[in-house]
Formats: C-alpha cells, structure tokens, sequence
C-alpha cells in the first residue's frame, strides 16, 4: 500500500489522485472519480471534492491502495 503524506487537515480526492499520479490533470480525475473507479475506505465515491483525512485509505480500480498519512 502506498503512503501519501499532507500538510493539512485534509486533501480533496481530485488532489490526492493529482500529488499521487494516478491523473495527470484535474479534468482526468474528475472521469475517473465520476466513473465509480475510486473508493474512501470501502464506499463508493463519485465526487471529486470529497474530503480525504489522515487515516483514510483510498482505492483505485480494485489494485492501488492509498494511505493518507499527515505530516505533523
């Protein structure tokens, strides 16, 4: 499982798949997200805003594993 480390609180899923190259650009993340590809902690989610805290793992097609981890 792969570990990606925030400065912040949180990090939106479009700029977790963005910091981790899973999309090159935010449109790309959008049709990914939109398309029922990724999930936060097991539940399905399609919007591209939703908040992803330190602890929650995310999902991408059923083979990559995201751990959001905080820096502080």
């Amino acid at each position: 499982m792969e570990s990606v480390l925030i400065s912040g609180e949180y990090i939106t899923l479009g700029q977790l798949l963005k910091m981790s190259g899973i999309s090159q650009t935010g449109g790309q993340a959008k049709f990914i997200i939109m398309d029922g590809r990724v999930k936060v902690n097991g539940q399905t989610i399609r919007q591209r805003g939703r908040k992803v805290f330190p602890g929650d793992v995310v999902e991408i097609d059923k083979s990559k594993r995201i751990r959001v981890n905080s820096e502080e």
